[in-house]
């Protein structure tokens, strides 16, 4: 269902009264994300270590959305990531691991010092945050946790394999821990974009950079966010628990 800009959602695409929290979200996907939940009436946290940028969005956005800086590789600080979620609006409803970053390029010549740091972000911190927010939802009996996946979580990407295996990594953790916890009525899902239009593309190779403008096969961070909140807002008793969104000049 499409639905138009500077509009509210239908009433069954509405959020109100239920709190979420997205991490990476002072840009891109993440924000696009956060305003698209607003819209629906949820209140927001957003989580980046961009205080700047942070605080400049979030007054944007109006009073429900609310700040939270937080350095998603500080592990010390992520265990606290609940609690201090839960200060700013209260028990947590829905949880988008959306932080993440991009390495491509061949592995034969890739800089594992860059790896490291990526599979630190997408893969551990994820997980991380998770764990955190996971036990209260639990003893709620009732939450959505869903992450920002690729989907080159699904098919092996041939210029970026150590991205791709980060994602397949995300795919596993995600749907082995969906079974564990779906008796307590707790969802979880993943959204699986193709190219989007993200400060992320800027490694990509110039040529094919240039190619994907030229010929449209990129998204703007809008449509995702259109997909996550479709994803929110089924019925209790459904879960989305993967849904690939792609231009349609994609050849993957």
């Amino acid at each position: 269902m499409e639905m138009p800009d500077n509009r509210s959602p239908p009433m069954n695409y509405r959020l109100d009264n239920r709190t979420a929290a997205i991490t990476g979200a002072a840009a891109g996907i993440g924000l696009a994300c956060a305003k698209r939940l607003l819209e629906a009436g949820a209140d927001v946290v957003l989580i980046d270590r961009d205080a700047s940028q942070l605080e400049r969005v979030c007054a944007e956005l109006g009073q429900r959305a609310r700040p939270l800086v937080v350095d998603l590789l500080d592990t010390e600080a992520v265990s606290a990531l609940d609690a201090r979620i839960a200060d700013l609006v209260g028990p947590l409803d829905i949880f988008h691991a959306n932080a993440g970053t991009y390495v491509g390029g061949a592995a034969a010549e890739g800089d594992p010092e860059q790896w490291d740091r990526m599979l630190d972000l997408n893969v551990k911190a994820a997980f991380r945050c998770v764990r955190s927010v996971l036990p209260g939802m639990i003893e709620r009996k009732t939450g959505d946790i869903l992450f920002t996946s690729s989907v080159a979580g699904v098919v092996p990407v041939v210029w970026e394999p150590v991205y791709t295996a980060s994602k397949f990594a995300v795919q596993g953790f995600l749907h082995a821990t969906r079974q564990q916890v779906s008796q307590f009525g707790i969802r979880m899902g993943a959204v699986l974009p193709g190219p989007v239009r993200t400060a992320l593309v800027e490694d990509w190779p110039k040529a094919k950079l240039e190619q994907a403008l030229a010929d449209g096969s990129l998204m703007g961070a809008e449509e995702v966010a259109e997909a996550v909140l479709f994803m929110l807002t089924r019925p209790r008793g459904v879960v989305v628990r993967d849904l690939v969104i792609l231009p349609n000049m994609t050849n993957l």
